[in-house]
């Protein structure tokens, strides 16, 4: 008998951003899978098996949920914030792809809160108006796709949430999107660096982009780059919905 597979988000980091819905599905579910942080942020209890894996084993952990499914379980695959955003949703239905006999599982898709509308939300409201989102791990893309996409973005003055800016690994690469940025003749736009948000070490602070610093960002923290018509007002920032034709 066929089971069902959740692909569910669990939000920024803080347990009161989980949505009710993503909350029954653990509850209800035999097997979760997910990258081991955030498998472990999902409480244990009698009947529930994790299965945490490394985060660059994405297609791997996909199959074998799928096929955990196919064999009866009713199995959650979690990823922080909302699943079809840099996580693992597409990678669920790239693996179906490849398989045929995986079409006709029960499968749905929980959205959650993103780390970028909780951060938005935290500072005020920089993504007001239209925006865009870029993932600066060049894990599974190139470099020169990330510099191209960043200065597009800038060229058409988005505000621009930067996922993944800096890891212990590549500390390199927020310092070159920084100077993309600055090339673009972006200097004085608004920053703003979101780190843990929503847990009890959230630290937000919005700087000018000619004052941002690579070391001001790690794998925890979101940044916002404002369009040229983000602003102030009092501690909080936003872009607003009205623009000049």
């Amino acid at each position: 008998m066929s089971g069902r597979l959740t692909i569910a988000g669990l939000g920024p980091g803080g347990s009161q951003l989980i949505t009710p819905e993503v909350t029954a599905a653990l509850a209800e579910a035999t097997d979760v899978f997910g990258y081991g942080p955030y498998v472990a942020r999902v409480e244990p209890r009698e009947g529930l098996v994790k299965h945490a894996s490394d985060n660059k084993e994405e297609l791997k952990r996909a199959r074998e949920a799928l096929s955990m499914a196919e064999a009866g379980r009713d199995v959650v695959l979690v990823s922080s914030g909302d699943p079809g955003v840099f996580a693992m949703a597409a990678a669920v239905f790239e693996a179906l792809e490849e398989d045929s006999r995986w079409h006709k599982l029960d499968i749905r898709v929980l959205p959650g809160i993103t780390a970028m509308l909780a951060a938005a939300a935290s500072a005020g409201a920089p993504l007001g108006h239209d925006f865009c989102a870029i993932n600066l791990s060049d894990n599974l893309k190139p470099w020169a796709l990330i510099e191209q996409r960043l200065q597009l973005a800038s060229q058409a003055d988005f505000a621009i949430a930067l996922y993944n800016p800096r890891s212990k690994a590549r500390p390199e690469g927020f310092a070159k999107a920084l100077d993309v940025l600055r090339e673009a003749s972006c200097g004085e736009r608004l920053v703003t660096f979101a780190r843990a948000v929503s847990t009890q070490d959230q630290c937000i602070k919005t700087v000018t982009l000619s004052e941002a610093r690579p070391e001001m960002a790690d794998m925890r923290t979101v940044v916002i780059v404002g369009s040229s018509k983000t602003r102030r007002a009092g501690k909080w920032v936003y872009t607003p919905r009205r623009t000049e034709s």
